[in-house]
């Protein structure tokens, strides 16, 4: 088992700048496909970005140039920087890990992660 814990969200003015922590404990190792996905109020969620076993990066169309998605295995801690926050970018953003086996399917595709955080809360206001 994977736990994963996000931390870092909270309320900014829209221009501002949030970085979001996911601490992941247990067998990590087990679920080196990482991402970020989130999810606004009578939406669907949706996918942010994410991070493979090699390190290759990929971002939805809406945050690109402004999110970056890393990592640190050292501390089995993921990472996204959120610059130039928009109101729209307001939504509950949950960390997520999925295992290797499952490389085949799109990092973009959320059923195919089996952990998942709880959430922290981004709100943008304008």
């Amino acid at each position: 088992q994977v736990q994963l814990v996000e931390s870092g969200g909270g309320l900014v003015q829209a221009g501002d700048s949030l970085r979001l922590v996911c601490a992941a404990s247990g067998r990590t190792s087990s679920r080196p496909i990482m991402g970020w996905f989130r999810q606004a109020p009578g939406e669907e969620r949706e996918f942010v970005a994410g991070i493979n076993l090699i390190g290759a990066t990929y971002y939805a169309d809406s945050v690109k140039g402004r999110f970056t998605i890393s990592r640190d295995n050292t501390k089995n801690t993921l990472y996204l920087q959120m610059n130039s926050l928009k109101p729209e970018d307001t939504a509950v953003y949950y960390c997520a890990a999925r295992a290797l086996k499952s490389a085949a399917i799109s990092i973009k595709v959320g059923d195919a992660y089996d952990h998942w955080g709880q959430g922290t809360q981004v709100t943008v206001s304008s």
